[in-house]
Formats: C-alpha cells, structure tokens, sequence
C-alpha cells in the first residue's frame, strides 16, 4: 500500500505533537498516570503510547509511579471488539466518558437563582472566542434586580440607564440582566427598549 506525501506529513505531525506532549509531562514531572489531557481523550491514550514506545527504545526514563503502566498493562494500544475500536486496559471505557459528558456542560443559556454567594442569577454560556463554557452571574443579592417589570416608565427607565439595546454579548452580566424580566418576571411582555 502507497502512503502519500499528504498522509505521511500528517503521520509525522501527529507523532511530533505526541512526543512533545510526552515531553512536556517529563519537563514538568507530572506522571503520565497523571495525564493533563481528559481522562479517555485520544490525547489521553496518545501520550501514553508514546511514552511507551519511547520507554521501550530507551529514549526516556519514566517517574517510578509510570513504570507499571508502560511495562504491564496494554494503556493506550487500541483493538477492534465485536467491529468497533476501543482501547486496551481502560476499565468502563464508556462510563467513564459518559460521566464525564454528564459534567462536562451544565445547560446553557437557562438562568436560574444563583444559590451560592454574590449575585442574584447566575447562567452558564458558552463563550464563542474559547469555546468553553463560563458562568455568567448577574443581579444585587441584596435585593436590587428585583424588577419593577410591570411598571412600564420603571422598564423604560431601567433600559435607558443599562443601556440595553447595546447588549448583545451573552458572555456579560448586562445582557443577562436585561432580560431578567423575561426570565424571572411575571407576566412581562417582551423587550422594553
């Protein structure tokens, strides 16, 4: 089987990358049991097969507490069972990563009463320039933000102030709190401003 020029670059640039995720862990002294990568992450298996395959050719010599996974266990190597791939030594493969989906996302985009301390509303969103998610928490706990939502001069008011028709920003407190009314008042029309 011919291997292209297109192929083999990105063979070498995946092993490049792996040895210095590789590396970064020895830099640094994290044990690979201690991976830095999502637990069940392709990254996750990556580095430990290579710091296996750079164990074996006696290219690295691994923290005490690695010793066992590279020389007994099969962490990291993958298999085809009953015709899907799944990897070796890695005990509740698929709990594991459902679990971690579970924690992964809290909903988005639905403000609740925030119970822990500092303001009122809290909301999860997901910033577009990261892509992670982030808490977004917004409202006076002491009392303000309670919305004068039925009084339509008071929501004139508090829109000219907050300047909301210039919110547009999800990942900002102002937004949020601009559209408390739709979210925690009762029987509110629509946008005020």
């Amino acid at each position: 089987m011919k291997i292209t020029e297109a192929k083999l670059k990105k063979i070498i640039k995946e092993e490049t990358e792996a040895i210095e995720m590789v590396d970064y862990h020895l830099e640094n002294k994290i044990p690979f049991s201690r991976n830095i990568y999502r637990i069940g992450s392709d990254n996750y298996f990556r580095v430990i097969h290579e710091a296996r395959k750079m164990y074996e050719n006696k290219e690295i010599n691994p923290q005490l507490i690695d010793l066992h996974t590279l020389k007994h266990t099969d962490l990291g190597e993958w298999a085809m069972f009953e015709g899907e791939r799944v990897p070796l030594d890695f005990p509740m493969y698929d709990e594991v990563l459902e679990e971690e989906s579970k924690k992964k996302d809290p909903p988005l985009n639905k403000p609740t009463k925030n119970t822990g301390s500092g303001k009122k509303y809290k909301v999860y969103v997901r910033d577009p320039k990261t892509g992670n998610v982030k808490k977004v928490t917004y409202g006076d706990a002491k009392g303000g933000l309670k919305g004068n939502w039925n009084d339509p001069e008071a929501r004139k008011s508090f829109a000219a102030r907050h300047k909301c028709d210039q919110k547009k920003d999800k990942t900002k407190s102002g937004y949020w709190a601009c559209r408390a009314h739709k979210d925690f008042g009762k029987d509110v029309p629509g946008r005020f401003w």
